[in-house]
């Protein structure tokens, strides 16, 4: 039999890949690096010639989520009409990574990985920022918003959605998340100097 090599960036993406599907089917703890060895059919070198530990594995498939939730999020601004509100919605419902990664994102929602979290949401801040600034920029044109550093505005905006309002950071009682949510939009709002009531479908679609 013809043993078949593949290119280092090929085997990388396929273990990532796996591991994923595997963290997804039967949950990160019952999944064992082993497991994905024999799911991939490489050896025990293989596998830890690209990861040294199962954490590190995780940190890569979180890297690949972000990767695709970017992908989606960029295609959909790529092809959405209408002004910058309306395409600012688009793209907030373009980029929900938990809702098709839920036993991913259950497993860094885990005290013990508070570290892992809050690093992936960093990774999404910096990568997802100039999406929204540009979205920003396109309200500065129509008159919607007046923002001088669209930039800047997007990290802390995005910031404050990814780490205040994440019940995985902060251990928020139902009421207190409530509350900040009710707030968001309003803040937004007065960040970007918007009409006010213009940015409320961030609470209706319970970001």
């Amino acid at each position: 039999m013809v043993r078949t090599v593949k290119d280092p960036e090929t085997r990388r993406a396929e273990i990532v890949e796996t591991a994923r599907k595997l963290f997804q089917s039967r949950t990160y703890d019952q999944t064992s690096m082993q497991d994905v060895m024999q799911e991939c059919g490489i050896a025990k070198g293989t596998i830890y010639y690209y990861f040294k530990s199962k954490e590190e594995l995780l940190d890569a498939v979180i890297d690949n989520m972000a990767d695709e939730a970017i992908s989606q999020m960029q295609n959909v601004l790529d092809n959405a009409s209408g002004n910058a509100l309306e395409r600012l919605q688009l793209l907030i419902a373009a980029g929900r990574i938990a809702d098709e990664n839920p036993e991913v994102m259950d497993q860094l929602h885990n005290p013990r990985n508070a570290g892992m979290h809050a690093a992936m949401l960093a990774v999404a801040v910096k990568k997802i920022a100039p999406l929204y600034a540009e979205i920003i920029r396109q309200g500065n044109r129509e008159g919607l918003f007046q923002v001088e550093n669209p930039l800047e505005t997007a990290e802390m905006i995005l910031t404050t959605m990814q780490f205040l309002l994440d019940t995985g950071i902060y251990q928020w009682s139902p009421d207190d998340l409530m509350r900040r949510a009710i707030a968001l939009p309003g803040l937004i709002e007065t960040l970007v100097k918007a009409k006010p009531g213009s940015l409320s479908f961030l609470l209706e679609k319970g970001n």
